[in-house]
């Protein structure tokens, strides 16, 4: 099985993606995609998309920067940062501090 995939059109802004894990469900395969550049970057297909599909490539292909980094990659970024939780602080008197 190749690991190594790219994505036709952006994810997120991102095109290289590694198969980390390949489970099987209600009698379909699925794979665990992980960007190779953001590890927060990821997504779960079935394996007859990931194979079938007229999205994805296997292996990397040589792409420029800008193909394989685009704009959409900064956009996702900002986003994730404004929807950031801020820390949770524990008084080390709270029945829920485990440290």
């Amino acid at each position: 099985m190749n690991h190594f995939w790219t994505s036709k059109h952006p994810i997120n802004g991102l095109r290289h993606f590694v198969l980390v894990n390949k489970t099987k469900e209600q009698d379909k395969i699925y794979v665990l995609l992980v960007s190779a550049i953001d590890n927060e970057v990821f997504l779960k297909i079935t394996y007859q998309e990931l194979i079938n599909s007229d999205y994805w490539e296997k292996g990397w292909l040589k792409l420029s920067k800008s193909e394989s980094i685009s704009k959409g990659y900064v956009e996702y970024k900002s986003i994730c940062k404004k929807n950031e939780l801020n820390k949770i602080f524990i008084e080390d008197d709270s029945l829920f501090n485990i440290s």
